[in-house]
Protein backbone atom coordinates (compact mmCIF):
# COMPACT_ATOMS: atom_id res chain seq x y z
CA UNK A 1 0.00 0.00 0.00
CA UNK A 2 2.90 2.35 0.78
CA UNK A 3 4.37 1.75 -2.69
CA UNK A 4 1.01 2.36 -4.41
CA UNK A 5 0.51 5.62 -2.53
CA UNK A 6 4.12 6.71 -3.22
CA UNK A 7 3.76 6.00 -6.95
CA UNK A 8 0.47 7.91 -7.11
CA UNK A 9 1.92 10.88 -5.25
CA UNK A 10 4.93 10.80 -7.57
CA UNK A 11 2.52 10.72 -10.56
CA UNK A 12 -0.28 13.19 -9.68
CA UNK A 13 -2.02 12.69 -13.04
CA UNK A 14 -2.48 8.99 -12.17
CA UNK A 15 -3.75 9.95 -8.69
CA UNK A 16 -6.33 12.24 -10.32
CA UNK A 17 -7.50 9.45 -12.65
CA UNK A 18 -7.96 7.08 -9.71
CA UNK A 19 -9.86 9.71 -7.70
CA UNK A 20 -12.03 10.65 -10.70
CA UNK A 21 -12.95 6.98 -11.08
CA UNK A 22 -13.86 6.83 -7.37
CA UNK A 23 -15.97 9.98 -7.76
CA UNK A 24 -17.85 8.39 -10.67
CA UNK A 25 -18.32 4.95 -9.09
CA UNK A 26 -18.75 5.76 -5.40
CA UNK A 27 -19.80 9.43 -5.45
CA UNK A 28 -18.92 12.11 -2.92
CA UNK A 29 -21.88 11.44 -0.61
CA UNK A 30 -21.07 7.80 0.07
CA UNK A 31 -18.27 5.63 1.45
CA UNK A 32 -16.46 2.87 -0.42
CA UNK A 33 -18.24 -0.48 -0.18
CA UNK A 34 -16.95 -3.89 -1.23
CA UNK A 35 -19.54 -3.92 -4.04
CA UNK A 36 -17.76 -0.95 -5.65
CA UNK A 37 -14.43 -2.76 -6.01
CA UNK A 38 -15.12 -4.72 -9.24
CA UNK A 39 -16.07 -1.43 -10.95
CA UNK A 40 -12.78 0.27 -10.06
CA UNK A 41 -10.82 -0.83 -13.13
CA UNK A 42 -8.25 1.95 -13.07
CA UNK A 43 -7.48 1.47 -9.38
CA UNK A 44 -7.07 -2.27 -10.07
CA UNK A 45 -4.58 -1.38 -12.80
CA UNK A 46 -2.72 0.91 -10.36
CA UNK A 47 -2.35 -1.98 -7.92
CA UNK A 48 -1.18 -4.39 -10.63
CA UNK A 49 1.37 -1.87 -11.88
CA UNK A 50 2.57 -1.23 -8.32
CA UNK A 51 3.08 -4.97 -7.79
CA UNK A 52 4.92 -5.17 -11.12
CA UNK A 53 7.41 -2.44 -10.21
CA UNK A 54 7.62 -3.25 -6.50
CA UNK A 55 6.89 -6.95 -5.86
CA UNK A 56 6.57 -7.64 -2.15
CA UNK A 57 9.12 -10.46 -2.31
CA UNK A 58 11.57 -9.60 -5.11
CA UNK A 59 13.06 -13.09 -4.95
CA UNK A 60 10.12 -15.43 -4.71
CA UNK A 61 9.98 -18.25 -2.16
CA UNK A 62 12.76 -20.73 -3.03
CA UNK A 63 11.77 -23.88 -4.89
CA UNK A 64 13.55 -27.19 -5.13
CA UNK A 65 12.97 -29.74 -7.92
CA UNK A 66 12.16 -33.30 -6.83
CA UNK A 67 14.08 -34.66 -9.83
CA UNK A 68 16.66 -33.26 -12.24
CA UNK A 69 15.14 -31.04 -14.94
CA UNK A 70 16.16 -28.70 -17.72
CA UNK A 71 15.06 -25.05 -17.57
CA UNK A 72 16.03 -22.65 -20.34
CA UNK A 73 18.70 -25.05 -21.55
CA UNK A 74 20.28 -25.38 -18.11
CA UNK A 75 20.26 -28.56 -16.03
CA UNK A 76 18.88 -28.05 -12.54
CA UNK A 77 19.87 -30.95 -10.26
CA UNK A 78 17.45 -32.61 -7.86
CA UNK A 79 17.31 -30.74 -4.53
CA UNK A 80 18.92 -27.53 -5.87
CA UNK A 81 17.55 -24.32 -4.38
CA UNK A 82 15.99 -22.22 -7.16
CA UNK A 83 15.23 -18.54 -6.67
CA UNK A 84 13.06 -16.62 -9.12
CA UNK A 85 13.92 -12.93 -9.48
CA UNK A 86 10.43 -11.45 -9.94
CA UNK A 87 11.86 -7.92 -9.62
CA UNK A 88 14.09 -8.43 -12.69
CA UNK A 89 11.39 -10.26 -14.68
CA UNK A 90 8.94 -7.40 -14.12
CA UNK A 91 11.50 -4.90 -15.44
CA UNK A 92 12.56 -6.91 -18.49
CA UNK A 93 12.37 -4.69 -21.58
CA UNK A 94 11.78 -7.72 -23.83
CA UNK A 95 8.48 -8.33 -21.99
CA UNK A 96 7.40 -4.81 -20.99
CA UNK A 97 7.34 -1.58 -22.94
CA UNK A 98 8.92 1.24 -20.88
CA UNK A 99 9.52 -1.22 -18.02
CA UNK A 100 10.74 1.35 -15.49
CA UNK A 101 7.83 3.74 -16.01
CA UNK A 102 4.71 3.64 -13.79
CA UNK A 103 1.94 3.05 -16.37
CA UNK A 104 -1.25 1.50 -14.91
CA UNK A 105 -2.85 1.87 -18.35
CA UNK A 106 -0.88 -1.17 -19.53
CA UNK A 107 -3.36 -3.32 -17.54
CA UNK A 108 -6.58 -1.77 -18.84
CA UNK A 109 -8.96 -3.02 -21.55
CA UNK A 110 -7.33 -2.84 -24.94
CA UNK A 111 -3.96 -3.71 -23.44
CA UNK A 112 -2.68 -7.27 -23.15
CA UNK A 113 -5.01 -8.23 -20.27
CA UNK A 114 -3.27 -11.58 -19.75
CA UNK A 115 -0.20 -9.69 -18.60
CA UNK A 116 -2.02 -8.73 -15.39
CA UNK A 117 -3.10 -12.19 -14.33
CA UNK A 118 -2.22 -12.67 -10.65
CA UNK A 119 -2.73 -16.44 -10.95
CA UNK A 120 0.69 -17.01 -12.48
CA UNK A 121 -0.36 -18.03 -16.01
CA UNK A 122 1.86 -15.28 -17.46
CA UNK A 123 5.45 -15.92 -16.43
CA UNK A 124 6.34 -12.29 -17.16
CA UNK A 125 4.15 -11.16 -14.25
CA UNK A 126 4.52 -13.18 -11.07
CA UNK A 127 4.07 -10.92 -8.03
CA UNK A 128 2.57 -13.85 -6.08
CA UNK A 129 4.58 -16.63 -7.70
CA UNK A 130 3.18 -19.30 -9.96
CA UNK A 131 2.11 -22.91 -10.01
CA UNK A 132 1.11 -25.13 -7.11
CA UNK A 133 3.17 -23.24 -4.56
CA UNK A 134 2.07 -19.72 -5.36
CA UNK A 135 1.00 -17.43 -2.51
CA UNK A 136 -2.23 -18.64 -0.90
CA UNK A 137 -3.10 -15.10 0.19
CA UNK A 138 -3.67 -13.67 -3.31
CA UNK A 139 -7.43 -13.16 -2.93
CA UNK A 140 -7.13 -11.60 0.51
CA UNK A 141 -4.24 -9.35 -0.53
CA UNK A 142 -5.99 -8.23 -3.71
CA UNK A 143 -9.30 -7.42 -1.98
CA UNK A 144 -7.80 -5.76 1.08
CA UNK A 145 -5.34 -3.66 -0.89
CA UNK A 146 -8.10 -2.54 -3.29
CA UNK A 147 -10.49 -1.72 -0.45
CA UNK A 148 -7.93 0.16 1.64
CA UNK A 149 -6.53 2.13 -1.32
CA UNK A 150 -10.04 2.98 -2.54
CA UNK A 151 -11.06 4.20 0.92
CA UNK A 152 -7.94 6.33 1.37
CA UNK A 153 -8.05 7.86 -2.11
CA UNK A 154 -11.80 8.48 -1.97
CA UNK A 155 -11.81 10.12 1.45
CA UNK A 156 -8.65 12.22 1.32
CA UNK A 157 -6.40 14.36 -0.82
CA UNK A 158 -2.78 13.46 -0.11
CA UNK A 159 0.01 16.00 0.13
CA UNK A 160 3.70 15.97 0.87
CA UNK A 161 4.46 17.86 4.11
CA UNK A 162 6.15 21.25 3.79
CA UNK A 163 9.91 21.00 3.56
CA UNK A 164 9.96 17.33 2.53
CA UNK A 165 10.35 17.85 -1.23
CA UNK A 166 9.38 15.16 -3.73
CA UNK A 167 8.31 11.64 -2.91
CA UNK A 168 11.32 9.36 -3.23
CA UNK A 169 11.02 5.91 -4.81
CA UNK A 170 14.35 4.46 -3.72
CA UNK A 171 14.08 0.79 -2.81
CA UNK A 172 15.64 -1.18 0.04
CA UNK A 173 15.90 -4.87 -0.81
CA UNK A 174 15.71 -7.42 1.96
CA UNK A 175 13.46 -10.46 2.17
CA UNK A 176 10.73 -8.00 1.24
CA UNK A 177 11.03 -4.89 -0.93
CA UNK A 178 10.60 -1.73 1.12
CA UNK A 179 10.98 1.97 0.56
CA UNK A 180 14.41 3.17 1.62
CA UNK A 181 12.74 6.12 3.36
CA UNK A 182 9.19 5.65 4.71
CA UNK A 183 6.45 7.61 2.98
CA UNK A 184 5.27 10.65 4.95
CA UNK A 185 2.03 12.26 3.78
CA UNK A 186 -0.62 14.65 5.01
CA UNK A 187 -4.27 13.65 4.47
CA UNK A 188 -6.77 16.43 3.75
CA UNK A 189 -10.49 15.50 3.83
CA UNK A 190 -12.13 15.43 0.36
CA UNK A 191 -15.75 14.71 1.30
CA UNK A 192 -18.18 17.44 2.34
CA UNK A 193 -20.19 15.42 4.85
CA UNK A 194 -18.18 15.06 8.08
CA UNK A 195 -20.43 12.14 9.14
CA UNK A 196 -18.80 9.99 6.45
CA UNK A 197 -15.57 10.10 8.48
CA UNK A 198 -17.06 8.59 11.64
Amino acid sequence: MEWAMAELMHNPDKMKKAQDELHNVVGDDNIVEETHLPKLKYLGAVIKETLRLHPVTPLLIPHSPSKPCIVGGHTVPKGARVLINAWAIHRDSSMWENPLKFEPERFLVGADIGKGDFRGSNYGYVPFGSGRRMCVGISLAERMLMYMMASLLHSFEWQVPDGVGEVELEEKVDIVLRKAKPLVTVPVPRLFDAKLYT
